[in-house]
């Protein structure tokens, strides 16, 4: 890639960003149907208890302009000491869309864009969605400009060492017990949004994805009693993906299991499906079998998340 301006542009689901922008997101989420009254009320207040909008768009914001500036300081590995990169992001479903990063990049002089998905695995309704968007977008720019789609998250050795940090910094975060238990011990749930079992069987990797990286996390922790489970199940017919999060609390209720750490490993920052679906729903299921509930951070902006997107977006580059 030439010297020059350099486009990079965050690719994610988006979140209503106010309480005016819920019932508009959720009809940009229905394909411009109007949403059922009811479903907006029940939404509405589930975005109440967690502030009245979702952090997504502002904490993928961050992360794009930390990103840059890591990307622009030279002092990674690697590191190209030409040019300038400029990173934007592109919602899916919400501002700012795939279009306006896109024409962003392109009135700051970008003639090829690297694109990464911020979900970590591969699934034709996230990161397959967010592609033909972006495909879409940059087919009716004249000059068309040159794409290239970095490696989905979850390939990346640093991604798995960013998740790992944040697994072993919630694990210290159990009180010590006079049985002298270790940490890696403690019972560790990674959890990922659950999908149609359809798109599964179709050759969707998503699940496979999951699977690998939650085993790669537990290997380099050592960790004993770890499980993968599902959350945020959508309506509809059809079979989704299982079991869900509380079938295995109930389990190691069941198994006489005190304590449990929830890793939602599927999700690179913090929304709804983390701040009501785990930290509220999830815990009062935790706390009604009396399980001792935790979670870990979520990547956000640290320093190795961001790192590992740097990472991805050089090696897409060469």
């Amino acid at each position: 890639m030439e010297n020059g301006t350099k486009g990079v542009i965050l690719l994610a689901f988006g979140g209503a960003d106010s309480p005016e922008a819920i019932e508009p997101f959720m009809r940009n989420l229905m394909g411009g149907r109007t949403p059922p009254p009811p479903l907006v009320e029940k939404i509405k207040a589930r975005y109440m208890l967690i502030g009245g909008k979702s952090p997504l768009p502002g904490i993928t914001a961050d992360q794009a302009q930390k990103l840059e500036n890591c990307l622009n300081s030279g002092q990674e590995p690697g590191a190209d000491s030409g040019g300038c990169f400029r990173v934007t992001v592109g919602m899916r479903h919400w501002h700012p869309f795939v279009e306006e990063g896109v024409d962003r990049l392109l009135a700051e002089g970008a003639e090829t864009i690297i694109a990464v998905s911020m979900a970590p695995f591969y699934s034709k309704v996230s990161t397959g969605e967010y592609r033909e968007e972006l495909e879409r977008v940059v087919s009716s720019r004249k000059p068309v400009p040159e794409v290239r789609m970095a490696r989905n998250l979850c390939e990346s050795p640093v991604f798995i060492e960013a998740v790992a940090e944040k697994v072993a910094a919630g694990l210290g975060r159990f009180p010590e017990e006079k049985s002298g238990r270790a940490a890696k011990d403690i019972p560790v749930i990674f959890s990922a949004h659950s999908l149609p079992v359809q798109y599964i069987e179709n050759g969707d990797p998503y699940d496979r994805q999951f699977a690998r990286a939650a085993a790669q996390v537990a290997g380099r922790l050592g960790l004993t009693n770890w499980s993968r489970a599902y959350q945020s199940k959508g309506g509809g017919q059809g079979e989704w993906l299982c079991p869900m999060v509380e079938d295995v609390m109930d389990r190691l209720k069941q198994e006489g299991q005190r304590d449990v750490l929830i890793v939602p490993i599927g999700f690179v920052s913090d929304h709804i499906e983390t701040l009501y679906d785990i930290d509220i729903a999830q815990k009062e299921h935790a706390v009604s079998l009396g399980l001792n509930f935790r979670r870990t951070d979520s990547l956000n902006t640290s320093n190795s998340f961001i790192r590992a997107l740097a990472e991805l977006v050089r090696e897409a580059m060469s």
